[in-house]
């Protein structure tokens, strides 16, 4: 009988998609010098392993914090070969749409290297105001009242009706709507800014911030944006048009500036927080060295161990999702931030047993907490459920806070070939909702529908 040991610990099992092919494929989940990986068997193309996590206690964490999903009113499609080929949204899925985007052209004034979406000029298929309306049409069936929608593209700002289309939609039972843009129109058109400033409350702009060096700004995005951002930050603030600075990170490129960046933010009365995405292997960057790829727990270490505020016990699992989005949320008082979900004591927040989240001294506090620690709190809605909160954990003055005081860090990584995980996608809440009548989770739609979709279209 042989005794050697095998130079890992198998933790589990999972189903993930082969590097080659797509395929779906059987993959052992392996701790090995503390990293967490995948270690797929594809029957054409072999064995391949891939890194997934840097922290094997957070990526065991990330099991507690699962909560029950919320389920859409309505499913657009039946179940037939099975996920993830059957979006969307079919009733193998586990999770509404938290976050629903909408794509409205094609279009784009910049050739980022990094575009998911393949967007460029030249692209052109802006979405007709009939097509908005099929489009919420089959997001208001599904969620009735959502919480938040995304108008993206492309360069959303470059279709000749961006504004009709954003007052349509501001006029629907959306609770918070976000205008993802580069920036470049809010900074050369100031007539164009004080119109969306007249689309406040409920309004916020997600400005594409990548990073405050030339050089990393030429890599990602093939230009340096730092005049056109500050320039859009200037007229974001003039008007306090609530802004999330969003930052596509990649490994040795710009992951040095997390820290940098997040006091940067701090910075604007007008910034509520910074999401941070690690480079996604789909559109334009599909392909790219697998040096370029970082995981959600290497960014999650580089900001705990930055100068700021958030440290280990602030950053913490989205419960809807919580493979893939880490979220902390901290209050500005004046020039200070101050995290709160560290108030919140582990052993009232967790209950290892059942793998949910207890509040046993406190209904009202799981209640908050589980409402504040959603992707569609990140919107006016905040403010409610952290007075909430901090009325249970009186430690902070709550009275009198808006959404100017609010400042969140988030970390939203989507799967690609290498990390894809079948049980984590049918918890994705993050959607693209289409003309065709249909919801896709964001990371299936770049692996297998958007290049089909844009064929027929």
């Amino acid at each position: 009988m042989s005794n050697k040991a095998r130079p890992y610990i198998f933790y589990g099992q999972t189903q993930s998609l082969c590097d080659e092919c797509l395929a779906v494929v059987p993959a052992k989940i392996l701790f090995q010098n503390d990293n967490v990986y995948y270690q797929k068997r594809c029957a054409e193309h072999g064995v391949q392993k891939t890194l997934v996590s840097t922290d094997i206690p957070y990526f065991k964490r990330c099991k507690d914090y699962l909560k029950p999903g919320d389920m859409p009113s309505r499913f657009q499609t039946e179940i037939n070969r099975g996920c993830p080929h059957d979006c969307g949204l079919c009733p193998d899925h586990e999770q509404h749409s938290c976050l629903a985007l909408f794509e409205i052209i094609d279009e784009c004034n910049m050739h980022c290297p990094v575009c998911f979406a393949n967007s460029a000029p030249g692209k052109g298929n802006p979405r007709s105001m009939a097509d908005i309306e099929k489009m919420l049409d089959t997001l208001l069936q599904s969620e009735q009242q959502p919480d938040l929608v995304q108008v993206s593209g492309g360069e959303p700002t470059l279709h000749p009706q961006v504004m009709d289309i954003l007052r349509r939609l501001k006029a629907s039972p959306i609770r918070h709507l976000m205008l993802n843009t580069n920036g470049i129109r809010i900074a050369r058109d100031s007539a164009f800014v004080a119109e969306l400033a007249t689309l406040k409350p409920g309004f916020e702009v997600y400005l594409q911030f990548d990073s405050l060096k030339a050089e990393a700004l030429q890599n990602i995005r093939g230009q340096d944006m730092r005049r056109i951002r500050q320039q859009a930050l200037e007229h974001l603030e003039a008007h306090n048009i609530s802004t999330t600075l969003v930052c596509v990170i990649r490994k040795g490129v710009n992951d040095d500036e997390i820290g940098e960046i997040i006091r940067f933010a701090r910075q604007w009365r007008c910034v509520r927080g910074v999401t941070f995405q690690p480079v996604q292997d789909a559109g334009r960057n599909a392909g790219d060295t697998p040096a370029h790829r970082i995981t959600l727990s290497e960014i999650r270490t580089r900001i705990i161990e930055a100068d700021n505020p958030f440290g280990d016990a602030d950053m913490i699992p989205l419960p809807c999702h919580p493979e893939n989005i880490s979220i902390g949320y901290g209050i500005k008082l004046g020039d200070e931030v101050v995290p709160v979900t560290g108030l919140l004591p582990r052993e009232e927040l967790l209950q290892g047993v059942d793998n949910t989240i207890t509040f046993e001294k406190s209904a009202g506090l799981k209640d908050a907490f589980l409402k504040l620690f959603s992707l569609d709190a990140c919107s006016e809605r905040t403010t409610d459920n952290l007075q909430t909160m901090l009325c249970c954990l009186p430690r902070i003055e709550s009275a009198g806070l808006t959404y100017d005081n609010v400042f969140r860090i988030v970390i939203m990584a989507f799967m690609d070939k290498y990390d894809f995980d079948l049980g984590s996608v049918k918890r994705s809440c993050t959607h693209f909702v289409e003309p065709d009548g249909k919801i896709y989770p964001f990371d299936t739609w770049n692996l297998f529908y958007r290049e089909k979709s844009r064929a027929t279209e």
